[in-house]
């Protein structure tokens, strides 16, 4: 099955050797996506909310690039440093998914950048290219 990197417009560099997402067939896998500026600097400096719609607006941009939409989104995991700030980010979370969320993990952990608050990563699934064998 062919692999292709996904690399959105406008987003900051990653830190680490992975891609922003990679398509495999009708699938698309977004890394791990926080809140960070396309100049690398965190956006919502203690503010769970702020943060979390900088992430999801980042899978957004993603997601874009990939062909894809939050309604193609079927599963995400998120992290959060701190279970106090679960309902903020549910809260914000909830705006993006409206209706059917997608299948979802939340666990507390540190983050890999002092000052982010949440991570989201997601699965996305496109409906099958009838052009595609």
């Amino acid at each position: 099955m062919a692999r292709h990197t996904i690399v959105p417009e406008g987003m900051v560099q990653p830190i680490a050797p992975y891609s922003w997402a990679t398509r495999a067939g009708n699938l698309i896998f977004v890394s791990g996506q926080a809140a960070l500026a396309p100049d690398g600097s965190i956006v919502g400096p203690g503010d769970i909310r702020k943060q979390t719609e900088q992430t999801l607006e980042n899978i957004r941009i993603t997601l874009e690039a990939a062909g894809a939409t939050f309604d193609d989104v079927v599963r995400t995991t998120v992290w959060i440093t701190d279970i106090a700030e679960y309902a903020g980010m549910n809260e914000v979370y909830a705006r993006y998914f409206p209706e059917g969320p997608p299948a979802r993990a939340t666990l507390v952990s540190g983050l890999v950048k002092e000052g982010l608050l949440v991570e989201i990563d997601a699965i996305a699934a496109l409906e099958p290219d009838p052009a595609q064998p």
